[in-house]
């Protein structure tokens, strides 16, 4: 059962992507701020196609230096092994002790393959049917050890109980896999997967396996029908649509102070570009257009990329966030530490434990 989700539960997140910042340090106070602001998550976006720091390294850095709040990194799943990936991931989770995530993507281009020299670039929907392949392999070697699977015996130096250790056997497109993890079980059981499900093939693997789907929307009408859609995928996918939570996309520039509001729009936005889509204004008018969209439940949330990293999230936190936690619209605190937590979402159960797999 998931915890009940209801229009007043709004979620909120911030990318802490900066240009040429190489110091994980220069990370953390952004990810205080954000903590200080009651958010349920920070991304950091990863890629093969640019210089740039590791997200999920960065974020293990982060980590002890925060208490609450959720941290997502992007980690590819193309040119990648899966056992490692999820051993990572399950790694920050301890280290976040039940705060980690995990955005999915793919690599396309043939410059990011020729790292690694060991295929060649496929095309997206291909990919895409591998993610899902991993997303699913990840959550079975995550339940490879149950929960109490650790004994620590010192008397009979035994450390682990085997037989609540589980080969997973998965055999997948392009990999195998046997099982079981070299980490135990996270403690959120399954850390928090996220997909941008903006693009046709990635909205499959969203609908089937993600907590959380990020959609690029320029209007609620709009993010509503994706919204439907995905909810919709989820129940042929024999999932609860409530256990999936859907959260718009915006890139936020709230540098030029206040302006009017256009029709349908706070702020003269959000606008299509190359980027995505855009807000440009002012904190009040970005809180109205949050507020409205989720009245309307076109979304369940917003993730929100600031322009200009620091002033734009020290905005969006003092101005808009404290605008809908004046309204009731936004917790003013954390009622749980973990973030399935945050997003109302129950800790899942071990298949193995339930079924009885064999080890």
């Amino acid at each position: 059962m998931t915890a009940p989700h209801g229009r007043g539960l709004l979620h909120l997140a911030a990318a802490l992507d900066q240009q040429a910042a190489f110091d994980a340090a220069s990370y953390v106070g952004p990810a205080q701020l954000a903590e200080r602001g009651g958010l349920d998550f920070v991304t950091l976006g990863d890629t093969f196609a640019r210089p740039g720091p590791d997200a999920l390294a960065v974020l293990s850095r982060v980590a002890p230096a925060t208490r609450r709040i959720g941290l997502v990194p992007t980690v590819t799943t193309t040119h990648t092994e899966p056992f490692h990936v999820q051993a990572a991931v399950a790694t920050l989770d301890w280290v976040s002790r039940g705060r980690a995530g995990w955005q999915l993507d793919v690599s396309t281009t043939e410059g990011e393959a020729r790292l690694f020299g060991r295929r060649h670039a496929a095309p997206a929907d291909a990919l895409w049917r591998e993610a899902g392949e991993i997303a699913e392999v990840a959550a079975r070697l995550w339940d490879s050890w149950e929960d109490d699977a650790e004994i620590r015996d010192e008397a009979t130096g035994r450390f682990v109980d085997r037989d609540k250790l589980h080969h997973v056997d998965f055999r997948g497109a392009t990999f195998f896999v046997k099982g079981p993890s070299i980490v135990p079980r996270p403690p959120q059981g399954h850390p928090v997967r996220v997909v941008d499900a903006t693009e046709g093939p990635a909205r499959r693997v969203a609908a089937r396996y993600a907590d959380v789907a990020l959609v690029r929307v320029v209007g609620p009408a709009q993010a509503r029908a994706v919204r439907a859609e995905l909810r919709d995928a989820a129940a042929e996918f024999d999932r609860d649509p409530d256990t999936l939570r859907v959260l718009g996309s915006l890139v936020v520039d709230l540098g030029d102070g206040e302006r009017a509001a256009e029709p349908g729009h706070g702020g003269g936005g959000p606008r299509q570009t190359a980027q995505g889509p855009l807000y440009r204004g002012g904190p009040v008018d970005l809180a109205e257009l949050i507020a409205a969209w989720h009245a309307s439940e076109a979304v369940d949330g917003f993730h929100l990329t600031p322009v200009e990293p620091h002033r734009d999230l020290e905005r969006l936190v003092n101005g808009t966030v404290a605008l809908l936690q004046h309204r009731g619209l936004f917790r003013t605190f954390y009622p749980g530490s973990t973030l399935r937590e945050h997003l109302g979402l129950a800790r899942p159960a071990n298949q193995y434990a339930v079924t009885g797999g064999a080890s």
